[in-house]
C-alpha cells in the first residue's frame, strides 16, 4: 500500500497502545508501584533497571539509557522499520494504515534528511566543474568561500538529471517526490523541478538541508523557484540565512529581515552575518517567534517601492502582538531601484549598517504611515487616523511600549493619553487575574528551591513531559531573548503541544527520536515530579518561564552596563537599560 502515513495518526496509535502489552509479549515485567521494571532486553545486567511507564506510555533503563515508545521498542527489539512497526501495532490493535491521498509512501525524515544532504553535494560537486555558473556567482560578488558557508551549487539544464541519479527505483523516486526535487506528470513519469539555476540550500536550525531555493541563471522564469511545502519544508516558518547567523555570531544583538538569498549572501560577504530572509512569502507570527526567540532587536529591510511598503506594512501588524518591554522593531526603506544587495555592494558596509541604525522605530512607522493617508489639518482627518489607529493598538500587549505608543498617537491627534486609553477599550488576550495570582504566589512559594535546582529549562522540560497538558496557555514569548542551554527545546516542545493539544508523552519523544535531544527527552522524561499539596503543573511551568524571562533581562542588563562602562551605549539602548531598571 502507497501513501504518507498521516502524522496524527501515529500520534493517536502511541496513545491509544498499551505499551506494557507491547514489550510485556517480549520480556517479563514485574509490577513495581505504578510501572512495571524487567532486566534491559538492550543490555547485559543483573539489577533490572529497564522500567516502562504505562501512564507516560514509553520505556526507560537507567542502565544503558535506552528509552522509546512501543514503536521505538518494536524497531529495536523486533529489528522492524519504521512504517512495519507502525503497521505491526495497528495491526495488534485491530486497525487499518491510513495513507494520505498524496499517493507518496510513508518516509522516515531521517531518510529525507540524508536524500536533501545527498543532492546538495551534488549539486555543489556540478557548480566546480561549470564555468558558466562559477562566472555569473563571480558578476554577482560571490567568491569561493562564500559560496562554501552557504553550501551554493548549481542544478544542470535537463529535465531529468537529479531523477536518473537518486530515482532509480520506485522506492527512491518516491522520496525525490516526498521532498519536492521532482515533479510527477499527469502521465505518471517525473521529471527535475530545479533546472539550469544557481542552488541555496534552505538549513534548519540544527543545519540539516530541508529544501532549495533556485536562482535562474538565464532568462528563465520564474526568476527564484522554491521547493515546495514537504514534510520537511514550511517556508511559512524558516528563515534562510538563519543557521549561518548563528554560526558566525557568538551573541545575537540584532537581526535584519531582507527579502532575498542573495541579500542575507552580499550582506554576509562585507561582513554583516546577521541578515535572514523570508523564503518568498510574508513575513509570519512564525517568523517573528523564531526572531525574538533569538534576539530583543530585529529591523526589517525593504526596498522602497510599493511592493516594499506593502511588505513592511505586513511585517508591522503581524510584529504588534509580539512588542513586549525592551524588544525594537525598526523598518528601512531602501532608494528607489536598490535592494540590500545592491546597495551594500555600491554604498559598502558602513553606509548600509548606517541606514540600518536610522531606520523607523515601529512605533514611528505606524503612526507616519497611518497620518499620510489622511488629512491632519483637519479634526475629520485626525479622528480617521484615531479609528485606524484603534485595532492595531489593541493587538500591543498591555505594558509600557502599548503606553508610550499611546502617548504618541494622543499627541498627533490632540488628545490625552488617557482618552485615547479609554476609546481602545479591554486589550483582548490580556492574562487572566487567576493567572497572575497563581503565579505570583508560586513564584513567592518555589523563589529558594529553584535557585538552587541546576537547570530551570530541564526541570520545565520534565513538568512538560509529564504534563503536557499544562502548557496549552503559556505565554512562549516570556523566551525570547533568553539563551540557556535547552531554550529551543523548550521553545519547540511547547509550540508542538499548541500546535497539538492532544500529543502525548510519548508522542513526543516519538517525535524526536531520531533527534540528538531525544536521549535527554527519554531521561528527563523518567523523572518522576513529586507533587507536594496543592501541586499544580500549570502554574509550576509559567513560574519556571517566569524566572526565565527574569533570567534573560538580567543577562540583557548586564550586557547593556558593560556597553554603558564602555560608553557605547546607543540612545535606544539607554532607554531599554532605564526600563528594565
Amino acid at each position: 500500500m502507497t501513501g504518507l502515513i498521516p502524522q496524527d495518526f501515529i500520534d493517536d496509535l502511541i496513545a491509544r497502545a498499551d505499551i506494557v502489552e507491547v514489550i510485556g509479549r517480549r520480556v517479563q515485567l514485574k509490577k513495581a508501584g505504578r510501572e512495571f521494571k524487567a532486566r534491559c532486553p538492550f543490555h547485559d545486567e543483573k539489577t533490572p533497571s529497564f522500567t516502562v511507564s504505562p501512564g507516560k506510555g514509553f520505556y526507560h533503563c537507567f542502565g544503558c539509557g535506552a528509552h522509546g515508545t512501543a514503536i521505538g521498542f518494536l524497531m529495536e527489539f523486533d529489528h522492524m522499520s519504521f512504517v512495519e512497526a507502525i503497521e505491526n501495532l495497528a495491526s495488534s490493535m485491530g486497525v487499518d494504515v491510513p495513507r494520505d491521498a498524496s499517493d507518496r509512501p510513508a518516509h522516515r525524515y531521517d531518510e529525507l534528511f540524508s536524500l536533501m544532504s545527498s543532492v546538495e553535494k551534488h549539486w555543489q560537486a556540478c557548480l566546480r566543474d561549470d564555468k558558466t555558473a562559477i562566472e555569473y556567482l563571480k558578476r554577482r560578488g560571490i567568491d569561493g568561500e562564500t559560496a562554501r558557508r552557504f553550501g551554493i551549487g548549481f542544478a544542470p539544464d535537463g529535465w531529468s538529471n537529479i531523477l536518473d541519479k537518486f530515482g532509480k527505483t520506485p522506492a527512491a523516486a518516491e522520496r525525490l517526490l516526498a521532498t519536492g526535487l521532482i515533479i510527477r506528470k499527469d502521465n505518471g513519469k517525473h521529471y527535475d523541478r530545479f533546472r539550469d539555476r544557481i542552488m541555496f540550500p534552505i538549513r534548519e536550525h540544527r543545519g540539516r538541508t530541508i529544501g532549495f531555493g533556485g536562482r535562474a541563471v538565464g532568462d528563465g522564469e520564474p526568476k527564484y523557484l522554491n521547493s515546495p511545502e514537504t514534510a520537511l519544508f514550511h517556508k511559512g516558518r524558516e528563515l534562510y540565512g538563519l543557521y549561518e547567523a548563528r554560526q558566525a555570531l557568538r551573541q545575537i544583538d540584532s537581526l535584519i529581515v531582507v527579502e532575498g538569498y542573495m541579500d542575507v549572501i552580499a550582506l554576509s560577504r562585507h561582513g554583516i552575518d546577521s541578515a535572514v530572509a523570508t523564503l518568498g512569502t510574508a513575513t509570519t507570527t512564525e517568523h517573528l517567534n523564531r526572531l525574538f526567540r533569538l534576539t530583543g532587536n530585529v529591523t526589517f529591510c525593504f526596498d522602497g517601492d510599493r511592493a516594499g511598503k506593502a511588505a513592511a506594512w505586513r511585517a508591522l501588524e503581524h510584529a504588534l502582538p509580539q512588542i513586549r518591554n525592551g524588544r525594537q522593531v525598526r523598518f528601512v526603506f531602501l532608494p528607489d531601484g536598490h535592494d540590500p544587495d545592491s546597495y551594500v555592494n555600491e554604498h559598502g558596509a558602513d553606509t548600509f549598517i548606517k541606514a540600518v541604525d536610522e531606520g523607523l522605530a515601529l512605533s514611528e512607522y505606524l503612526i507616519h504611515e497611518l497620518s499620510s493617508q489622511v488629512d491632519m489639518t483637519t479634526v475629520d482627518g485626525k479622528a480617521r487616523l484615531a479609528e485606524t489607529a484603534k485595532p492595531l493598538l489593541n493587538k500591543i500587549p498591555a505594558g509600557v511600549y502599548r503606553e508610550l505608543l499611546t502617548g504618541s498617537l494622543a499627541d498627533a491627534v490632540g488628545l490625552t493619553p488617557a482618552k485615547i486609553e479609554k476609546m481602545l477599550g479591554e486589550v483582548p488576550g490580556s492574562v487572566t487575574q487567576r493567572a497572575r495570582r497563581g503565579t505570583s504566589t508560586l513564584l513567592a512559594r518555589r523563589n529558594k528551591a529553584m535557585a538552587g535546582q541546576p537547570s530551570i529549562v530541564r526541570r520545565a522540560i520534565a513538568l512538560l513531559l509529564n504534563h503536557p497538558e499544562a502548557c496549552a496557555k503559556l505565554d512562549v514569548e516570556k523566551l525570547a531573548g533568553v539563551t540557556r542551554p535547552g531554550i529551543e527545546l523548550l521553545h519547540s516542545l511547547i509550540e508542538t503541544v499548541q500546535a497539538e493539544p492532544n500529543i502525548t508523552t510519548a508522542g513526543l519523544l516519538e517525535r524526536w527520536r531520531s533527534d540528538d535531544e531525544g536521549r535527554h527527552l527519554g531521561r528527563l522524561a523518567a523523572v518522576e515530579i513529586p507533587e507536594e499539596e496543592e501541586f499544580d503543573p500549570v502554574i509550576e511551568l509559567e513560574a519556571c518561564l517566569e524566572h526565565l524571562a527574569l533570567a534573560g533581562r538580567r543577562e540583557r542588563v548586564d550586557f547593556l552596563i558593560e556597553k554603558q562602562k564602555l560608553k557605547s551605549l546607543t540612545d535606544e539602548e539607554r532607554s531599554e537599560l532605564r526600563q528594565l531598571h
